[in-house]
C-alpha cells in the first residue's frame, strides 16, 4: 500500500542527533495507525550514523541509503525525496523531533483539507543542551510545557501558497526545512529548475541553490496551490546544532533576498514583493560589514557587494538597518555599565 506520508532525512555524521530524530519517530507510531514511509539518505557518513540507523530499524521500519561520497547538502536533499513513495513528504533535518502526537494531527490534518497540496507545520525552539541533559536517546515526554514557536501567526487554516511568503508567518520565506508537508508529485514534477552546476558545487552555499533548493523546487511547483496553516507545532527543531553559524549572515541577508526573487518571478504580486523586500534588509549593512571582515569564512567571496549595495538601496531599512544596530549595540552596552 502507498504510504500517506514519508518523513525523509538526510544525514550526515550527526548519529547522535539522528539516534533522538529517530526515536521521536517510534514513539509518534506507537500511537498511530497512519501509513508512513521512513528514509535516511546518509551522505557518507564517517561516524556510527549507519549503527543507529540498524538499530531504530529493530522498532521500525527505514529505508536507508548511504551515498559511496558525500555528494553535498543540497544533492542529498533530492536524493532523500527521490527515495520517498508517499503522497506527501515531510523533509526534516536529522536533529529535528517529531511531537508526542505528530503523526495524528497531522493525518487528521491531510484527511480534513483534501485540496490542499502543502501544509505549514510549525515548530517549537530548543536548545540541544536541554536535550542531552536527559538519557539517551530523549524521549519526548520529557519537552518543557512552554516552547517558543517558529511562527507565531496565529490563524489556521486554507490560504493561497503564496501568502505564506510573509514574514509576519515565514520570517526565512519557506527557508526550513523541516516546517513543511509537501505534495511529492509537485516537487519531483520541478525539482528539474534547479541549477545543476551550483547543485555539483561543494562548497557550502556557494549559490543560491545549494542553499535552498527547496524554496525554488516550492516557488515553481506550488504556487498555484492551496496551502494550510497549522499554527500548533508539530515538530521542535534545536539551536546549536547548525555548524554554519558564521555563514548566516550571507543567508539572512543575502540569500533570503533570493528567494524573494524567486517568488516574485512565481506570481508574488510586486507591491508584496517591495514590501518583503524592505523588511528582509533589516540587517543588510551590519551582515554585509561582518562578512567583509570575516572573508574566510563568511561566503564573502560568493556575493557582489557593489551590485547588492545598488540594487537595495532605494529601499528605506537598508539605511535605518546601520542604525538599528547601533541602537542595539547602546542599549546592551548602557544594560553592562548600568
Amino acid at each position: 500500500m502507498k504510504p500517506i506520508i514519508s518523513i525523509c532525512i538526510p544525514t550526515y555524521n550527526r548519529s547522535r542527533h539522528l539516534s533522538n530524530c529517530l526515536n521521536s519517530i517510534i514513539l509518534n507510531k506507537n500511537i498511530s495507525n497512519l501509513n508512513i514511509q521512513i528514509c535516511v539518505s546518509d551522505n557518507c557518513s564517517t561516524d556510527d550514523t549507519e549503527k543507529v540507523v540498524r538499530l531504530a530499524q529493530r522498532e521500525i521500519d527505514i529505508e536507508y541509503q548511504k551515498n559511496e561520497e558525500n555528494i553535498g547538502m543540497s544533492r542529498n536533499f533530492l536524493n532523500v525525496v527521490n527515495m520517498a513513495r508517499g503522497e506527501f513528504v515531510w523533509l526534516i533535518g536529522d536533529d529535528d523531533l517529531l511531537m508526542p502526537s505528530a503523526l495524528i494531527e497531522l493525518e487528521e490534518m491531510i484527511d480534513n483539507n483534501p485540496g490542499v497540496d502543502f501544509f505549514y507545520t510549525n515548530s517549537f525552539h530548543l536548545t540541544t543542551e536541554e536535550i542531552f541533559s536527559y538519557p539517551q536517546p530523549f524521549d519526548t515526554k520529557f519537552l518543557p510545557i512552554k516552547m517558543d514557536k517558529f511562527s507565531s501567526w496565529k490563524k489556521k487554516g486554507q490560504m493561497d501558497f503564496l501568502e505564506l511568503i510573509n514574514p509576519k508567518i515565514s520570517f526565512d520565506f519557506l527557508g526550513g526545512i523541516f516546517l513543511y508537508v509537501f505534495k511529492r508529485d509537485n516537487w519531483l514534477k520541478n525539482s528539474d529548475v534547479l541549477d545543476n552546476d551550483a547543485l555539483y558545487d561543494v562548497r557550502v552555499f556557494s549559490h543560491f541553490d545549494n542553499t535552498f533548493p527547496q524554496i525554488k523546487i516550492f516557488a515553481k511547483g506550488f504556487s498555484q496551490s492551496k496551502a494550510y496553516f497549522n499554527p500548533n507545532p508539530l515538530s521542535v527543531c534545536l539551536s546549536g546544532a547548525r555548524e554554519w553559524g558564521p555563514m548566516y549572515p550571507l543567508i539572512r541577508s543575502i540569500r533570503l533576498l533570493e528567494a524573494l526573487n524567486e517568488y516574485r518571478k512565481n506570481g508574488l504580486p510586486y507591491i508584496k514583493y517591495c514590501k518583503y523586500r524592505n523588511i528582509a534588509l533589516s540587517n543588510f549593512i551590519p551582515d554585509l560589514v561582518y562578512m567583509a571582515v570575516h572573508k574566510n569564512q563568511s561566503g564573502y567571496k560568493y556575493i557582489k557587494p557593489l551590485n547588492l549595495i545598488l540594487s537595495n538601496c532605494l529601499y528605506p531599512r537598508f539605511y535605518w538597518s546601520f542604525f538599528n544596530y547601533l541602537i542595539r549595540k547602546t542599549k546592551k552596552l548602557f544594560t553592562i555599565i548600568f
